[in-house]
């Protein structure tokens, strides 16, 4: 493992990288290949096949039909679980077990039982960990919350927050049968709005106080290919209201699907101003918002740009790439930490506090 301050490449191995469409090909490949620091070095799938088709295409040198096997190798010294969530738990611990420094993909378990457990076993190691929760690694979001403690808008009086989750709606795609599942821990609460709240509290603060309403107005949906029926009992409707710290009133709303209407709207409201980000979904993860304000003698909003000092990386362009640019700026304050001995990415105790929210909605919600 490189030592903290070391300028020596990271070397990275990813669990579940497939040579098929998925995640962390769309995502965490192009980030990786984006940023300085890093070297994709071995990978596992579900299979020896499989993995050596995946080495074969990317390029990649190690390949196994396991994480054991991949844990094992010294060339690895950060473990990426690119994995449905049920699997997480297993494969983070492997990888921590083998002293390696683990990059899990959100959430970081299947409840909250299981992230406390990975993350008690990492602070007993010693070992270095992080979360996918790159929404708040977005130059956008970024700046907002820099926006807001240099006073733009005031004190802040209120927010809210009315998001589609894209999917959760009449249809599912194939493939995401899982997600119907609530046993399964990746629903519309633990994946989009899990993602936009971390980054709705890193800019305003946690919650002091919530109520909370979870319904399933959808029981039954389709499979968007098939046309075949499958239970959903997952919440499509998320309405959670409340005090943050410093007093803000909050309300977030997400809902199942798409709207003809809005898609993204979070508006935040202060005694001297207002900020507005609008987007095409739910998904605050990928980073894919504009900003708005207005202050002072303003009549009404405009477009603040982002200044180029929240991003140091190159454009990634194309519609798979694009979702890929906040996850780049994820692996880039990574990079910075490790090698300034920084705690600034989120790591698995973060993903507790975060877990705990979501734990906290639920029992509020009686769901």
């Amino acid at each position: 493992m490189p030592s903290r301050t070391s300028a020596a490449p990271i070397g990275v191995g990813i669990i579940g990288l497939s040579a098929s469409r998925g995640w962390a090909a769309r995502a965490h490949l192009p980030a990786l290949a984006a940023v300085p620091g890093f070297e994709v070095r071995a990978l596992s799938a579900s299979t020896p096949e499989s993995a050596r088709a995946a080495g074969e295409k990317y390029g990649i040198p190690l390949a196994f039909g396991s994480a054991e096997e991949l844990v094992r190798r010294d060339e690895v010294d950060l473990v990426v679980v690119n994995v449905k969530v049920p699997h997480h738990r297993e494969l983070a611990l492997t990888a921590l077990e083998a002293g390696k420094m683990v990059l899990s993909e959100w959430p970081l378990g299947n409840g909250l039982a299981e992230a406390e457990e990975l993350a008690a076993v990492a602070e007993a190691k010693g070992i270095r960990t992080f979360v996918g929760l790159q929404a708040r690694s977005a130059p956008q979001i970024r700046y907002v919350r820099d926006l807001i403690a240099d006073g733009y808008v005031g004190e802040v009086l209120s927010t809210s927050v009315i998001a589609s989750g894209r999917g959760w709606g009449a249809e599912f795609e194939p493939g995401g049968a899982y997600l119907l599942d609530r046993t399964n821990g990746a629903s519309m609460l633990t994946i989009p709005f899990g993602h936009t709240i971390d980054a709705v509290t890193m800019a305003l603060g946690e919650f002091t106080d919530l109520g909370a309403t979870l319904a399933t107005r959808r029981p039954k949906v389709r499979n968007q290919v098939t046309g075949e029926a499958a239970r959903m009992d997952v919440p499509d409707q998320i309405a959670v209201n409340g005090v943050l710290e410093g007093g803000a009133v909050a309300s977030v709303h997400f809902r199942g699907g798409l709207s003809r209407a809005t898609n993204f709207h979070w508006e935040i409201n202060g005694t001297d101003g207002d900020l507005l980000l609008t987007g095409d979904s739910g998904h605050l993860q990928f980073g894919q918002v504009a900003v708005y304000g207005a202050r002072g003698e303003d009549t009404a909003l405009a477009e603040l740009p982002v200044p180029a000092a929240y991003s140091t990386l190159p454009a990634l362009a194309g519609r798979d790439t694009e979702m890929a640019y906040t996850v780049a700026h994820a692996y880039q304050q990574i990079r910075a930490d490790l090698r300034d001995g920084t705690h600034h990415a989120p790591d698995f105790a973060h993903a507790v506090r975060r877990h705990r929210l979501l734990d906290r909605i639920e029992r509020a919600a009686g769901f």
